[in-house]
């Protein structure tokens, strides 16, 4: 995902001794306490989740250097300010492809941005959703799926208690750590869910810790998530 500026929360939720809660809650996990270093820091909550989701889209299939670039071009278009999501809308889809954007993106990002403004979608008005209410709501958008709110969940919304199932980089770092068979994949993905439900409600550091894990340890045949 593109970076993007975010406003950051002072520190991980603790306990009264001391020791986050994620981590004291994680570490119950034996196979997943193996791979767990020290607890980590609080998820960011970001303003202008709109324009959030909008670098979320233009960064899908690539690297973070390429998507930064795309990114500092698209902001370059409104002298380097984040724009308006009416701003978004009323960019002509030649001056979005010109920045890199491919004919779809371009698509896509105009329909994030018309979502918004008929919506009248607001960071308070997302804020008050649960995650399943805000991954019906965004996933109406063509062009926005399961995966890139997820995402937003996380990185954006700050919400503790996500699991990215679709993720292909947790799925192959769960299948290695917990030795699963891989060949069903219905069966599999029941195995994932199950696995993961233990971590609620701090499913979004458990997979920033498999993220982290998968980094250092590559997956054999992986691509990056």
């Amino acid at each position: 995902m593109a970076k993007t500026s975010a406003k950051k929360l002072s520190a991980p939720a603790a306990s009264q001794d001391g020791i986050a809660l994620h981590h004291q809650h994680l570490i119950k996990d034996k196979k997943l306490s193996a791979i767990i270093t020290a607890p980590l820091g609080a998820m960011p909550v970001s303003k202008n989740i709109t324009l959030r989701l909008i670098a979320s889209i233009m960064s899908q299939q690539l690297s973070v250097k390429v998507a930064d670039v795309i990114y500092a071009r698209f902001l370059a278009i409104y002298g380097g300010k984040e724009p308006t999501p009416q701003q978004v809308l009323d960019t002509p889809a030649p001056t979005l492809r010109a920045i890199g954007l491919s004919n779809a993106k371009v698509s896509y990002v105009h329909n994030v941005a018309r979502f918004t403004v008929e919506e009248k979608l607001t960071d308070k008005k997302l804020q008050k959703m649960n995650n399943d209410e805000i991954l019906a709501y965004l996933t109406q958008i063509k062009g926005v799926g399961r995966w890139t709110v997820e995402m937003l969940l996380m990185f954006y919304l700050g919400r503790e208690d996500v699991f990215a199932l679709d993720d292909l980089g947790l799925q192959q770092t769960m299948i290695k750590l917990y030795r699963l068979d891989a060949t069903d994949k219905k069966a599999l993905r029941q195995r994932l869910m199950e696995i993961s439900a233990k971590w609620s409600p701090y499913r979004t550091y458990a997979c920033r810790y498999l993220w982290a894990w998968k980094d250092t340890k590559p997956v054999a045949g992986d691509t990056a998530k």
